[in-house]
């Protein structure tokens, strides 16, 4: 494992909260959804940032389509086609077996055009993302849309649904349960085809987004370290978590402020393990390794960040 000391975290001012996942383009632009339904592009060289869209919900996860438009995972109006040049907005899936998604939140795109998509809960929303951690309903899920429209349901019963990312070769999709602190891995091709494990286990805290970087390898967000009083919560009666939720929130068990992310190869072995200085910059839920530099998201600041290796 090439492990790296605390980094310094440079960041770029997006001009509003909540820059929940990051995306880059092959010429380095980098493109990000915020809390007010904006989709932003940044130039990395001058800093400039530019509106290219608005999704009129909460934009998550962000992905390329093959015909060069965004794929966005909105958490409140499900998984969003966005065209870049006009801001035009082609929902793509809305509701699965005709009720609304609850919360749309990460996706990966095949070579194919088929998207594997994650829905973090069928009870609580984005609003009280907290809740459905502490209360580890796991009822999230991982769906398939093919290139023909069509949406199945791959994996259900996670716990909080997170970020997707396919295999170097499409071999498997893997989907991160933030409450359960693991990779989940899904066999698409070979002899395990059909079949699931896991690609990691025992995350060091609580994985968000994950997607796979120039480097080949699979990146994973640890977006807080784990916490006792959650795990607690988990373990106890569904009636006590609910509870603490109605509690005021400043007794409310809070994601710490670091930043870390992990990058694991197809096998599942441990290649970085990055730790930045969390003093401009924390909650680290969207992660890019892009030419030797990773690019970083968070849902609760107003800046993305970037940490060279």
């Amino acid at each position: 494992m090439a492990a790296t000391a605390l980094s310094p975290v440079r960041v770029y001012p997006v001009g509003g909260k909540g820059p929940e996942d990051v995306l880059v383009a092959d010429d380095g632009t980098v493109y990000t959804g915020l809390e007010d339904g904006r989709l932003l592009s940044l130039d990395p060289a001058t800093g400039a940032v530019a509106q290219i869209g608005d999704t009129g919900g909460r934009p998550l996860g962000i992905e390329f389509l093959p015909d060069g438009r965004l794929l966005v995972a909105d958490a409140h109006l499900g998984l969003l086609a966005v065209d870049p040049a006009d801001g035009a907005v082609e929902p793509l899936v809305t509701e699965i077996d005709g009720r609304p998604m609850l919360f749309c939140n990460n996706a990966a795109v095949a070579a194919t055009g088929d998207i594997w998509f994650s829905d973090s809960s069928t009870l609580h929303p984005i609003e009280r993302w907290k809740n459905d951690l502490v209360e580890d309903t796991r009822t999230g899920r991982l769906f398939r849309r093919t290139a023909d429209g069509a949406v199945t349901t791959v994996l259900d019963g996670l716990g909080f649904a997170n970020g997707v990312a396919l295999a170097a070769d499409e071999s498997f999709v893997c989907v991160a349960e933030t409450a359960a602190r693991t990779v989940v891995r899904y066999w698409l091709a070979g002899s395990r085809a059909g079949s699931r494990d896991y690609l990691v286990t025992g995350l060091p805290g609580y994985p968000d987004n994950i997607a796979r970087g120039s480097d080949g390898l699979i990146w994973v967000t640890i977006a807080s370290p784990t916490e006792p009083v959650v795990t607690g919560l988990q373990r106890g009666p569904t009636l006590l978590a609910k509870l603490s939720m109605k509690m005021p929130e400043f007794v409310q068990p809070k994601p710490k402020q670091t930043v870390r992310v992990q990058a694991f190869d197809d096998d599942g072995k441990l290649r970085r393990d990055v730790h930045g200085d969390a003093g401009a910059f924390h909650m680290v839920t969207g992660v890019r390794e892009h030419a030797g530099r990773v690019w970083l998201g968070s849902l609760e600041t107003e800046v993305v960040g970037v940490i060279d290796l």
